[in-house]
C-alpha cells in the first residue's frame, strides 16, 4: 500500500472513532433524561393513584340540614 492510502485510511479511523465516540456520549445524558422522565412518571402515577383511591372514598348518607 502507498503512503497515502495508509494515511487516508488512517484519517478516516480517527474520524469514525471520534464520531462514536461523540454519538456514545449523546446516547449516555439521552439515557439520564430517560432515566429522570421514567422516575417522575413513577411519581406521578403513584399520586394519581393516591388521589384516585381518596376520591373513591364515598361520604356517608345523611339527611340535608333543611329536613
Amino acid at each position: 500500500m502507498s503512503e497515502a492510502r495508509i494515511t487516508q485510511l488512517e484519517e478516516t479511523i480517527a474520524h469514525q472513532a471520534k464520531t462514536i465516540e461523540e454519538l456514545s456520549d449523546q446516547l449516555t445524558e439521552q439515557w439520564k433524561v430517560v432515566e429522570q422522565v421514567r422516575a417522575k412518571l413513577d411519581r406521578l402515577t403513584e399520586r394519581f393513584l393516591n388521589l384516585e383511591e381518596q376520591s373513591l372514598e364515598v361520604p356517608a348518607i345523611t339527611r340535608p340540614p333543611h329536613y
